[in-house]
């Protein structure tokens, strides 16, 4: 905060130091500098605003999964209710989103339960945005695989890898209604990496990242498909991880999408990947 206030102030100076050198010089070159200097302030006002309306978008998305999550975990119909308004009114303006706000508001009515109105939400409002979601991901995974596949450099790789990741949360908030300026995505970023530590990382659970750690396949594939295996897994993980930072609503009904949901079609894809994964699931049944 001093060196941010310092570094203000010295600006501030400097400009001052120049529209009056530029006066002295002739009076049109010091207006036009004013003007410029009025037309830097709004900018700068414009954007802080936009910092706090996406700070206060990312919190009121917070608040709101919370307040959902303790009213299913509670089955509070009053909460639920009172969530499930704020959550109409966040999607309001979407109209892609119209025929689920409508199925939802039908159907309120003839539900009690706390915890089967969140997923009645779920079911009726979410599960398009959802689809899309993992469509993204998708997407990002395929990314990041073909470039890695590609590249010739490593460094290449992690700026690929860096860069997708990052994007792909933006586009997940923005999905979500989230749209966050850049003080809001450092603070979203911080939340998706505390999720990946809170979950295991690497999700080494997921059924379909156990099959292929598990029977060593990632080290019988090529180099170049290996290396892409890897970088679309820890997309793949960001990208869920992301949802579920972004999702202003809980999982209740089901568990989420997982990384086999993601990762599947692009393992089945490969002749090289899909041998492996079926010699492995036979050595795996012949153990049991």
């Amino acid at each position: 905060m001093g060196l941010g206030g310092l570094a203000s102030l010295a600006i501030g100076l400097s400009v001052d130091a120049l529209i009056r050198d530029l006066f002295a010089r002739t009076d049109w070159l010091g207006w036009s500098a004013v003007a410029l200097a009025a037309m830097a302030v709004i900018a700068a006002i414009g954007l802080a605003l936009r910092e706090v309306f996406g700070l206060l978008r990312l919190r009121k998305i917070d608040s709101l999964r919370q307040t959902l999550a303790e009213a299913a975990e509670q089955d509070d119909e009053t909460a639920a209710r009172a969530g499930l308004a704020e959550l109409v009114a966040l999607y309001s303006g979407r109209p892609e989103t119209a025929a689920g706000r409508a199925a939802l508001s039908a159907h309120l009515r003839e539900v009690i339960d706390g915890r089967d109105l969140v997923r009645l939400a779920e079911r009726e409002l979410m599960k398009q945005i959802d689809a899309r979601a993992v469509r993204i991901v998708k997407e990002s995974v395929k990314r990041v695989s073909v470039v890695t596949a590609v590249s010739p450099r490593a460094a290449l790789d992690l700026a690929v890898v860096l860069m997708e990741n990052l994007r792909v949360m933006r586009r997940l908030a923005d999905l979500y209604g989230g749209r966050p300026g850049i003080f809001g995505f450092l603070r979203l970023a911080r939340h998706v990496v505390t999720h990946l530590a809170m979950t295991g990382g690497m999700a080494a659970g997921d059924s379909l990242v156990s099959q292929l750690l598990g029977h060593g396949l990632a080290a019988r594939l090529s180099a170049r498909l290996g290396e892409g295996v890897i970088n679309g897994l820890l997309t793949a993980r960001v990208g869920i991880a992301a949802i579920a930072v972004c999702r202003p609503v809980p999982f209740v009904g089901h568990g989420g999408p997982a990384v086999s949901d993601v990762m599947g079609e692009m393992f089945r894809s490969d002749p090289e990947t899909r041998a492996l994964l079926e010699e492995g699931s036979g050595r795996a049944s012949a153990k049991t």
